[in-house]
């Protein structure tokens, strides 16, 4: 609803001034919302791509733990032939 109030001053000279006061209480000012989906939309981008970048890091951590955990077993595995050579060589020494 809209209200308008006029105020009319008498000074005392005898000039009249007058003062108009328009007061809405918000109705009908609503603004379109072209811009708000255009906004929705660019979050629910950057939202997405956060996600995806994040997996993605996941996915590289898990793979370099898994190549570590690959080199740290196949240096036991030779540890282990070592071992058995030289045990190979010792009896072979004594015999």
């Amino acid at each position: 609803m809209t209200q308008e109030r006029i105020v009319e001053t008498r000074g005392p000279e005898g000039t009249t001034h007058t003062h108009t006061t328009v007061i809405t209480d918000g109705q009908g000012e609503r603004r379109g919302g072209a811009g708000t989906v255009i906004l929705l939309i660019v979050a629910a981008i950057v939202v997405l791509a956060a996600i995806w970048a994040f997996s993605n890091m996941s996915g590289t951590e898990v793979a370099k733990d898994n190549a570590i955990t690959n080199a740290a077993g196949e240096v036991g595995e030779a540890a282990g032939k070592v071992g058995d050579a030289a045990e190979d060589a010792a009896g072979a020494i004594t015999n």
